[in-house]
């Protein structure tokens, strides 16, 4: 990461403190407070040794002095905890702000740039990475000022007292952020490479256990075991490279704070034995003088101290904004609405698309000029080899991709209608099914009210009712972590169910048989080839055999629809459907 980077980075990180400003501010206030006490307790206490070793006086005529003394280590002790806890909170805040700006992105992303990138990306970049942000909100920040006032507030102390240990301090100071800025240099970008390899571990290791089945079917596992200890090896490497930063850095910054503080011993020492006779303003030097200045002079290294230890969690910061950064600047920003329109659907739902070219968010074309009528009630078929761009023409009629030319529902164009009208007559079914709600029966409802009958009916099409009896709770049955784990294909017979309870008027499918065993495919093929006569449906398959009963086929190849019509209109001319179908048939032989 070049210099210039990072001091965009830091710029953004900085932009983002105003989402905890108040609590900022409360944390350095309290540590001004806190300076304030540092001086006061070292001011009390060197009086008293003065008074006591050298005045001789009764320590029963000190007492005021050592009550207020006492005052101020319980006062110096709240404001450090209270200074904290503001930190703290202002770093939560910021980070939760952080967490939803993300979340809202990929909201309105959805999942055709989800897919992207792996899940443990997503996962390192909402948790990790963000995380790593906290002691740079918390701590970093209120002590950058801290760091300047403290010692600004111990110079004028101690040199109306003496100006030869107050020079010391102000010329040594400078060294140690001279020294943390040699050796912090390289810390921003080694904690980007820590991110970046975390980042890829997460993803490649969720994928292989995802995978898990496929790759044992194809005696993969030792080769992959293999593949994730020399990437987990890889990213130890790296931890130990930022780690070995850290304790550079702070080895350097304790050798010049300890220098300096014995500097100005030595000069007291010297002094006190006649050796040296300046710096006292022609009043000697007294031993109040020297017990100030020598109780001072750690406290005026101590915030410079910090500010070095919470260095690295500056480069920690810097390292974790990389991704986050790039990833807010580049995705659309969710709080600019350009589509308010409610959809009201007065007649059955009717798609016309003209001239329709599917985009992604960054502006390329992911299809052809598509043109196409899906009438109200139609059942049609969507068939193609991979990367034809089915996937891509289901997303764009799901609202998640832009598109350029016109898409229209019953005249009105779908990106002058808000996604959430669009999509509230819409029912989807995936090849994965998704069951976020905690039990079986709120993942089938989701908020909506259904009367029993109707749900058992549901139920029974879809084939659930099937293991229903076998759960320990029935409907009431917790579902996901800490409940009960189904099978995929059981999760995707809840799934149609969920779909078939929608009152859409449009269902889109996607290979919603896929992965499935013969027995769950036929329940789900048939639950939706039941509910496909009720409203208007489009499915994307590559079973080819069920398609002769339906409205339309449609091929798409390379892009592009380049048959559409009745199946057996389509088997019997020359084309991609006759080809792929005389292929089929090939395979099974």
């Amino acid at each position: 990461m070049n210099k210039s980077r990072q001091q965009e980075l830091l710029r953004w990180l900085r932009q983002q403190r105003h989402h905890g400003a108040r609590n900022l501010r409360v944390a350095s206030l309290l540590g001004f407070a806190g300076a304030l006490v540092i001086i006061a307790q070292a001011w009390l206490l060197a009086s008293l040794l003065q008074n006591l070793v050298v005045a001789q006086q009764p320590r029963a005529s000190l007492l005021t002095d050592f009550l207020l003394l006492l005052l101020c280590f319980v006062l110096r002790a709240g404001l450090h905890y209270a200074r904290e806890m503001a930190g703290h909170r202002a770093g939560v805040a910021i980070r939760r702000t952080l967490r939803q700006q993300v979340l809202d992105r990929l909201n309105v992303l959805g999942p055709a740039w989800i897919q992207g990138k792996p899940a443990g990306s997503w996962a390192t970049l909402l948790l990790e990475q963000i995380e790593e942000m906290q002691e740079y909100y918390a701590r970093y920040l209120p002590q950058m000022s801290l760091a300047v006032f403290i010692p600004l507030a111990i110079l004028i102390a101690i040199f109306p007292i003496n100006w030869a240990a107050g020079l010391i301090l102000l010329v040594t100071a400078p060294l140690i952020p001279l020294f943390m800025a040699m050796v912090g240099m390289g810390a921003a970008d080694a904690n980007r490479r820590n991110f970046v390899a975390l980042a890829r571990l997460s993803g490649d290791f969720y994928d292989r256990l995802r995978g898990r089945e496929t790759l044992r079917l194809f005696y993969r596992g030792a080769a992959e075991q293999e593949a994730i200890a020399a990437s987990t090896t890889d990213f130890r490497q790296r931890t130990m490279e930022v780690l070995r930063l850290a304790f550079l850095s702070s080895a350097v910054l304790e050798f010049f704070a300890s220098l300096a503080i014995a500097v100005v011993a030595v000069y007291f020492g010297f002094s006190y034995l006649g050796e040296l006779n300046f710096g006292h303003y022609s009043t000697g030097v007294t031993l109040f003088a020297g017990f100030l200045a020598l109780i001072l002079a750690p406290e005026f290294f101590q915030p410079l101290r910090d500010l070095g230890t919470f260095y690295h969690a500056k480069a920690q910061a810097i390292g974790g904004a990389d991704a986050l950064e790039q990833f807010l600047r580049e995705s659309p920003d969710p709080t600019i609405e350009h589509a308010s329109r409610e959809l009201s659907l007065t007649a059955p739902l009717h798609l016309h698309a003209q001239d329709l070219v599917v985009m992604t968010a960054s502006g390329e074309a992911l299809s052809q000029s598509l043109n196409f009528t899906l009438d109200a009630g139609k059942r049609v078929a969507l068939v193609g080899q991979s990367g034809a761009g089915k996937t891509a023409l289901m997303n764009v009629l799901l609202g998640f991709l832009p598109y350029h030319g016109s898409l229209q529902i019953n005249g009105q164009e779908l990106r002058d209608i808000s996604r959430d009208s669009w999509q509230k007559h819409i029912a989807w079914v995936g090849q994965n099914p998704h069951l976020p709600a905690q039990t079986l029966r709120e993942n089938l409802l989701l908020n909506s009210r259904i009367d029993d009958a109707t749900l058992m009916s549901v139920l029974q099409r879809a084939g659930v009712d099937e293991f229903l009896d076998r759960l320990p709770q029935g409907l009431e049955t917790v579902l996901g972590d800490g409940g009960v784990g189904l099978s995929v294909g059981q999760a995707q017979r809840i799934a149609v169910a969920r779909a078939l309870l929608k009152p859409a008027q449009l269902l889109l499918l996607d290979e919603p048989g896929s992965g499935l065993d013969s027995q769950s495919e036929q329940h789900v093929i048939n639950a939706l080839q039941q509910a496909a006569t009720q409203q208007t449906t489009l499915m994307i398959t590559h079973q080819l055999n069920e398609l002769a009963s339906w409205d339309e086929v449609w091929v798409m190849q390379a892009g592009q629809l380049v048959q559409q019509g009745h199946w057996q209109e389509l088997i019997e001319q020359d084309g991609p459907l006759r080809e792929m179908a005389q292929h089929r048939q090939k395979e099974i032989v």
